[in-house]
């Protein structure tokens, strides 16, 4: 397989038809690797539009939603982010291509270690993969500039509402399948918050209690 062109036509044919034409978000798709975050046995699989295994139940997002979660935040140099849910850690990579620094939290043991593995041998240093339950967050480091959790929500938790600053963004997936809808929600004062619905989708629900909100969309 020639990965050059593989990776060409996964941007013109999958990302680009999905509304990401952010020229800083397509770059960032030619220099981060994807296939170095794909486990080996399916490894065919890096440039193809479907959910990658990862083991534990887990999965890589598709390459498109991927990209739009990117686009849809508008990372900035200076940004802080925290991720929920670490997975292969190409979306840290992704991110911390973007942003100053990402703290992510991944509750497997075994994908904390791969994940380390996989953004020490992408030469990506400004990640730091925390392991644990990051279903409310992490207080540790906050509060953040960007929060991104990487999987979807039944509904968004209180507590992460608390842990982004003023003038920044939470991206979350919210609702049960087969009717899930990606937000955008940004924190416009000490306890006002906007939402946007971004688009639509189905995910894998994050693996661990998330305990209901009062926040309402």
């Amino acid at each position: 397989m020639n990965i050059e062109q593989a990776r060409f036509n996964m941007i013109e044919q999958q990302i680009r038809p999905w509304d990401v034409l952010d020229t800083d978000v397509l770059d960032a798709l030619q220099v981060v690797k994807r296939e170095k975050f794909v486990p080996a046995a399916h490894k065919n699989l890096a440039f193809v539009d479907t959910e990658i295994p990862l083991g534990g139940g887990e999965f890589m997002f598709t390459p498109k939603l991927e990209a739009r979660i990117l686009q849809e935040l508008q990372l900035k140099k200076h940004e802080n982010v925290l991720e929920i849910g670490t997975g292969s850690g190409y979306l840290a990579a992704l991110l911390a291509h973007r942003g100053r620094h990402v703290t992510t939290v991944e509750i497997s043991p075994e994908l904390k270690a791969q994940a380390e593995k996989n953004l020490a041998e992408a030469g990506v240093t400004n990640v730091t993969v925390e392991q644990g339950n990051g279903a409310q967050g992490w207080a540790q480091g906050a509060p953040f500039d960007v929060i991104v959790i990487s999987a979807s929500v039944p509904v968004l938790p209180e507590a992460l509402l608390k842990q982004v600053k003023v003038g920044g963004r939470i991206f979350a997936i919210v609702g049960e399948a087969p009717v899930m809808s990606a937000h955008i929600i940004t924190r416009t004062g000490e306890a006002g918050y906007d939402t946007v619905k971004v688009f639509e989708t189905n995910v894998k629900p994050l693996q661990s209690a998330v305990t209901p909100s009062h926040f309402t969309f």
